[in-house]
């Protein structure tokens, strides 16, 4: 249950466990916001993001929800994160066979239900962690997306709630460099999009996080499937 003293930050974060969501909680606990933080279980490929998120809440303290949409695994098919009949890609981030990733509409689900929360607990912004490599494939992480949800919660209520996207313009690089400044615990994340228990260091997440830290000129703290430790 979310209390009175959980939202007097007004914030709520979609924290998936991966590494722009977690660099974003530390982000705004940098600006002395602690938000409410809420992961989801769609069914997806990689449920090992939700220990993740659950960790990183607990480790800062922040109330945690976990959503189930788990159900809705089965109608959300055609993807390789929701449908067992399509493998994961591999190859680089933005090639045209990563498309296959992509959950229909995911963002748009997840952010409908974040405003839903924050109106119904007097919250006024909904942060998510889209960043500019996520816009050759993923359409709803774009700039104009979040401008026209925006204008969609804007009338959606009578209480106002915005959707808030501080890395939309940013690299993955350039994320993972401030989180290197900000001591982001990346060990405390996952961005594979396999469910093994090592990342595979071969699908097109792995490898926009592989360079990533090398962008960064750092050390990725996880350790890939054959031993190889990357950056």
């Amino acid at each position: 249950m979310i209390t009175a003293a959980d939202n007097y930050k007004k914030a709520i974060l979609i924290l998936s466990g991966g590494m722009d969501s977690a660099t974003l909680l530390y982000h705004l606990l940098d600006l002395k916001i602690h938000p409410i933080c809420v992961s989801f279980n769609y069914g997806q490929r990689h449920k090992k993001e939700l220990v993740c998120a659950e960790k990183l809440a607990e480790v800062n303290k922040l109330h945690w929800e976990l959503i189930d949409l788990s159900q809705l695994r089965h109608l959300l098919k055609g993807s390789s994160q929701t449908d067992d009949s399509v493998p994961v890609p591999v190859g680089q981030y933005d090639a045209e066979n990563m498309k296959l990733t992509v959950v229909p509409n995911r963002n748009m689900i997840m952010l409908s239900i974040a405003m839903g929360i924050a109106i119904a607990n007097d919250i006024t912004q909904v942060f998510y962690g889209a960043h500019a490599g996520d816009h050759t494939i993923y359409p709803d992480c774009r700039p104009e997306f979040i401008e026209k949800l925006n204008e969609v919660a804007y009338i959606c209520y009578w209480k106002q709630v915005q959707v808030v996207a501080p890395f939309s313009l940013m690299t993955k690089g350039e994320i993972c460099t401030q989180g290197i400044e900000m001591k982001v615990p990346y060990e405390l994340t996952w961005t594979c999009y396999t469910e093994s228990e090592k990342p595979c260091g071969i699908c097109g997440s792995c490898n926009e996080r592989i360079s990533a830290f090398e962008f960064a000129h750092a050390k990725d703290p996880l350790e890939y499937l054959g031993g190889v430790a990357h950056g």
